[in-house]
């Protein structure tokens, strides 16, 4: 069945309550980068205010949930598009993933595409660090992609490189109302699923629920992350991705930062 069918009419009848905690994964440093500047934490918490005011308003329906909910609704235009939302002047998304360790491969991935980008990057001397955050989400309107009839049109939602059936399938699911949209993710060995939240109103608490800790290092041989609590490290080889094309050049031999 080709996506091109999936109106929002069409969607209507695959919509289906939907509740459960999605985790995403951000630098560390979110938060104490401006302590660097300052001499107190009430200076940080005025420098902290003096940059919110330069950024774009948050919408109003996301103002009261924590900036690492809000955060993706608040930037247009997008520069570039992602799998389910167009870039430009558009609707925000915010992507997590149902478990910490398919979150931590989609990041890994993202980390060996910037070098991939950058061939003349220095690979860093040390791991960074990383906060795993889970949110709560609750809807009565959710599609699940790897089930149902939508099912039947896997290979579109999995393609590597192409997001426009994907982004049109949100477009379609925005007007009937469809508020968290639920993926194979394509970077986890372990097809882990992924979850695309597309208005804020999706979020059942205002704040993260849990948090972890990782620490991520990308060389030569790959990249390997490691939680601290609970305990669990993962093995990420060099070709762990070279199925996307974007990563076929790939510089592995290159010196440290």
């Amino acid at each position: 069945m080709s996506s091109r069918i999936w109106t929002p009419d069409a969607l209507r009848s695959e919509a289906r309550p939907f509740q459960g905690s999605a985790w995403r994964l951000v630098e560390a440093q979110h938060r104490v980068s401006t302590l660097k500047v300052v001499d107190s934490l009430g200076e940080q918490e005025v420098l902290e205010s003096i940059l919110d005011e330069t950024k774009p308003p948050v919408p109003v329906e996301c103002r009261h949930l924590d900036y690492l909910l809000s955060t993706p609704f608040r930037y247009r235009p997008y520069p570039h598009g992602s799998r389910f939302r167009r870039a430009g002047i558009t609707p925000g998304v915010w992507y997590g993933a149902e478990q910490p360790e398919t979150a931590v491969a989609e990041m890994v991935f993202y980390r060996f595409l910037f070098y991939a980008e950058s061939p003349e990057t220095p690979f860093p001397d040390d791991a960074a660090e990383y906060t795993a955050f889970s949110a709560d989400l609750e809807t009565g309107a959710a599609l699940d992609l790897p089930s149902g009839a939508l099912a039947e049109s896997a290979q579109s939602w999995t393609h590597l490189t192409d997001y426009e059936p994907c982004q049109a399938l949100a477009d379609s699911a925005r007007e009937i109302g469809v508020e968290i949209i639920r993926y194979t993710s394509v970077r986890d060995p372990a097809s882990g699923a992924n979850l695309a939240v597309l208005t804020c109103r999706a979020f059942d608490n205002a704040a993260p629920a849990e948090r972890q800790s990782w620490r991520i290092r990308v060389g030569q041989t790959g990249a390997q992350a490691i939680r601290e609590h609970p305990r669990l490290g993962i093995e990420f080889p060099a070709g762990s991705f070279e199925a996307d094309q974007r990563l076929a050049a790939m510089v592995w031999d290159r010196p440290k930062a």
